[in-house]
């Protein structure tokens, strides 16, 4: 089996093109991820309740910026997931070490969110 040949470098508005097309083929990847179509479900219920609540213009963009760093962070974390296990297939300390790291950064984005909606939620319900 021969390797594919390299792509030649493109500049200008081709390479534009060529880096939205290579976006929408991380998009159709991610989109195999649980986690992922879970963290965009839970940004689709917290807009949900920040309509209800009434929560004001920036909230919503906060919350959006937010949801948007996560995205991003479990698209590393899967882009590490993929490079680990093709590198090493079979179980060794590194491997899981690296998975273990990039699993870390999707948490704390996890829990940053999770702390902004209580924050939106107690300024809207509590200190109201």
């Amino acid at each position: 089996m021969s390797k594919p040949d390299k792509p030649e470098r493109v500049t200008g508005l081709r390479h534009i093109l060529a880096a939205t097309r290579y976006s929408i083929g991380g998009i159709r990847r991610l989109r195999g991820e649980t986690a992922f179509r879970h963290e965009v479900l839970l940004y689709l219920i917290v807009m949900g309740i920040f309509a209800v609540i009434g929560a004001s213009f920036g909230d919503f963009i906060a919350a959006s910026i937010l949801a948007l760093l996560l995205i991003a962070t479990e698209a590393l974390n899967t882009a590490i997931e993929a490079v680990v296990d093709h590198i090493s297939p079979e179980w060794n300390a590194f491997a899981r070490d690296a998975k273990d790291l990039g699993s870390l950064a999707v948490m704390c984005l996890l829990i940053a969110n999770a702390a902004f909606l209580a924050y939106v939620l107690i300024q809207h319900l509590i200190l109201t």
